[in-house]
């Protein structure tokens, strides 16, 4: 469950993005030069301490782009290269904004949506009766209780206008220029998603086992 606060943030999350997307390797042929927040999703830190937090901005050209990111409340040790920003935040303070696909904790709970048959973070609100419609869900393509590895240490690269994040047990291709005739390969664990303007389940990102790995 994702603790929401309704507080100022500066830079805004849609600033923030703005800035931030048309500079990235990613970003292929895609036209960034104006980007819109068209939805989002969280996903939960089991120990509380980190925003997951997944924002789809549809660029000039009418593309979509996935950009996750987390939050924390200090600085990742060795992830300078990756921070977006640092954001004041009215409740929380200073919050620092990094691309999630070098945080372990996203990666972790990523795979477990992917291989657990999970979904998007329920939303809950500090301010009490405060409500907000859920427009974004997405959905893993494994089974409840199955294994999860422990993610620690993550790397990751770009491949053209997907992320791969690799551990030492499992790796996870994310994509960030969504194709929507993007289809996976038979037997894949994948995570899919819908969003407004979006009714059919579009490829999100596919998990596989690394080579060393005998599972």
């Amino acid at each position: 469950m994702a603790l929401i606060h309704h507080a100022q943030l500066s830079p805004s999350k849609a600033e923030m993005l703005a800035d931030w997307v048309p500079r990235q390797p990613w970003i292929g042929s895609a036209d960034a030069s104006s980007v819109e927040v068209v939805g989002a999703y969280r996903f939960d830190d089991p120990a509380g301490e980190v925003g997951i937090e997944t924002h789809l901005v549809r660029t000039a050209d009418g593309q979509v782009v996935q950009v996750p990111v987390t939050y924390r409340g200090a600085p990742m040790a060795g992830a300078e290269a990756s921070l977006i920003t640092t954001m004041q935040h009215s409740v929380l303070g200073e919050r620092w904004v990094y691309d999630a696909c070098v945080d372990p904790v996203y990666a972790g709970a990523l795979a477990t949506a992917i291989l657990t048959g999970g979904t998007e973070a329920e939303l809950q609100f500090a301010t009490p009766g405060e409500r907000r419609e859920v427009t974004t869900r997405v959905s893993g393509s494994g089974s409840v209780g199955s294994p999860v590895p422990v993610i620690d240490a993550v790397t990751c690269v770009n491949e053209g206008t997907a992320t791969v994040i690799t551990t030492d047990q499992i790796g996870v291709r994310v994509f960030r220029v969504i194709d929507p005739d993007r289809v996976a390969p038979v037997g894949s664990h994948t995570l899919e998603g819908t969003w407004p303007g979006r009714g059919a389940p579009a490829l999100l990102a596919i998990a596989h086992p690394t080579a060393d790995d005998e599972v």
